[in-house]
C-alpha cells in the first residue's frame, strides 16, 4: 500500500497538473522495485484508489467514479489482503460521492450509518463467533489485556478492597483476567473486588456481563460487588454516582472507549475530571494508535488506507481466507468504521482515531502524568505474543513510555498508564 501511494506521487511530481483519467488508468509502472506478479496487480490497484481518493477530494466526481469502476472490477471481498480492503474504501468513496452530489438524501444516508453503527457495537457487547475468533486468533487483544491488567496489579498489590472501575465494559475478559491474579496473590486476603462500569446504551447487555462476572466471582471465592451507573449522555457522569468505601483503592481502565467520545469533547473532559476526584492509584488507556481524524479529506483517507491495509494482512496471516469470521469482521465491524471515516463529516464522522501524542496532549491538561509501564508489564505483552503463530509479524515496541502494539512495523493499539498529579 505504502509503495503504490510514494508511486502515485512520484507520477504527479512528473506530470504536475496534466494528469486525466486516461493517463491513470493504465498501470502504474513496478519495474525495478521487484515485485512478484501479483504484488504488482495489488500496487497498481492500490493505486487506483488513492487516485480515485485524491479526485474525489479535489470534487472531480466522475473522473473518481471512473476509477473506481476499475477498482470495482480489480477488487473483491474474497481476494487478496490488497483486493478486499481496497474493496471496502472503495464502497466508502462512492458513499462519499453519492452524499456530495445529492444521489442520496444525507438525511437517510446518516440514519442508515447510525443504525449500522449501533448494531456494531451492540454485536460488540456479547461474546459472538466472529469477536471470539479475533480475540483467539490475532494477538492484539490478549497482548494488551494482559500487559493492561498487570500494570492494574502493579499499583493494587497489597490492595484489601479493590475498586475496579471500567469504562465501557464489553464481555468482561479483562476483570476475568484481574479476578484470577487477585486470587492467587499470596499473604493478602481480599476482602472485596468491586466493578463499576458507567453505560450510555446496551444496559441490559452489561448487566448479562455483570451475571457472567458474578459467576466467575464465586467460583473462585471472590466477595464480588458489581454497578452500573446508566446514563443518557456522559456529561451527566458525576462523583457521586460511585459507590464508594474507605481503604477502598481505585483503579480505572479505558480500554478503546476515549476515542468515542472525541466528537463530543464535553463528555470527554467532564468525565476525566471526574475521575480525578475518585483518587484512582492509575489509570491504564489502550487505544487504537492511528491519525484518522484530519480536517483534510485525502490525508485522513490515506492514513486510514495503510492501518487499516495492516489489519487486513494480519487476518490474512492469523485467518483462513474463506474463513466465515474473517469476512464477517472485515465487512460488518471494519467495513462500518471504514464507511464512516471516509464518507462521514462533522458530528456523525464519530471514527476518529487519534495517536498516543494527541492523548499526551490532552491528558496534561487535567494533571495527568505519563507513568512507565514495569518490565512485568512488557514481559507480559512479549510473553502473550509468543504464542502466536504469527509472533514475527506482530511488532511490539515503545513510544516514550507507552507500549505499541502493530503489525510489520505498521502500529495499530497504544498501551499507556496514568496518575494525577498531587492526587
Amino acid at each position: 500500500m505504502r509503495v503504490a501511494g510514494a508511486l502515485l506521487l512520484q507520477f504527479n511530481e512528473q506530470n504536475g497538473n496534466n494528469v486525466d483519467v486516461a493517463m491513470l488508468m493504465e498501470p502504474f509502472s513496478c519495474d525495478g522495485i521487484g515485485l512478484a506478479k501479483e504484488e504488482n496487480k495489488d500496487v497498481e490497484l492500490a493505486g487506483l484508489l488513492i487516485a480515485a481518493a485524491e479526485k474525489v477530494g479535489n470534487k472531480q466526481f466522475d473522473q473518481a467514479s471512473k476509477l473506481l469502476t476499475k477498482c470495482d472490477y480489480l477488487s473483491s471481498t474474497s481476494g487478496t489482503p490488497v483486493q478486499r480492503v481496497v474493496y471496502q474504501f472503495g464502497e466508502a468513496l462512492r458513499e462519499r460521492i453519492n452524499r456530495q452530489t445529492g444521489r442520496i438524501p444525507i438525511e437517510d444516508y446518516f440514519l442508515q450509518e447510525r443504525i449500522h453503527l449501533e448494531y456494531v457495537e451492540e454485536a460488540m457487547m456479547s461474546p459472538n463467533s466472529a469477536l471470539l475468533a479475533c480475540y483467539q486468533l490475532l494477538p492484539f487483544c490478549k497482548v494488551l489485556n494482559f500487559a493492561g491488567i498487570q500494570a492494574v496489579i502493579d499499583n493494587i498489590a497489597s490492595a484489601k478492597k479493590v475498586h475496579f472501575i471500567q469504562i465501557g465494559i464489553k464481555i468482561g475478559v479483562e476483570c476475568s483476567i484481574l479476578m484470577q491474579a487477585l486470587a492467587t496473590r499470596r499473604g493478602v486476603s481480599l476482602e472485596h473486588f468491586k466493578l463499576t462500569t458507567i453505560v450510555t446504551r446496551n444496559q441490559k447487555k452489561v448487566e448479562e456481563t455483570g451475571k457472567r462476572l458474578a459467576s466467575f466471582a464465586d467460583s473462585m471465592n471472590i466477595p464480588f460487588i458489581f454497578n452500573v451507573i446508566g446514563l443518557s449522555d456522559m456529561k451527566d457522569i458525576k462523583e457521586e454516582l460511585f459507590s464508594r468505601e474507605e481503604k477502598e483503592v481505585v483503579a480505572v481502565y479505558c480500554p478503546f472507549v476515549l476515542r468515542t467520545m472525541i466528537p463530543w469533547p464535553d463528555q470527554l473532559e467532564t468525565l476525566i475530571r471526574v475521575i480525578r476526584k475518585l483518587h484512582p492509584c492509575v489509570m491504564v488507556v489502550y487505544e487504537v494508535e492511528g491519525n484518522h481524524n484530519s480536517p483534510l479529506f485525502v490525508n485522513r483517507f490515506i492514513e486510514s488506507l495503510f492501518f487499516y491495509s495492516a489489519f487486513f494482512d494480519c487476518l490474512e496471516e492469523c485467518m483462513d481466507r474463506d474463513n466465515q469470521d474473517r469476512i464477517n469482521i472485515e465487512i460488518n465491524y471494519f467495513g462500518q468504521g471504514i464507511l464512516n471515516v471516509v464518507a462521514a463529516e462533522g458530528e456523525e464522522r464519530v471514527v476518529r482515531h487519534v495517536g498516543i501524542d494527541v492523548w499526551r496532549s490532552f491528558f496534561s491538561r487535567f494533571g495527568l502524568v505519563e507513568t512507565e509501564l514495569s518490565y512485568s508489564s512488557i514481559y507480559q505483552a512479549n510473553l502473550v505474543n509468543k504464542q502466536f503463530a504469527c509472533a514475527n509479524s506482530c511488532t511490539l515496541g515503545m513510544n516514550g513510555k507507552s507500549l505499541t502494539v502493530g503489525w510489520k512495523g505498521t502500529p495499530i493499539h497504544s498501551l499507556s498508564t496514568w496518575k494525577f498529579r498531587n492526587v
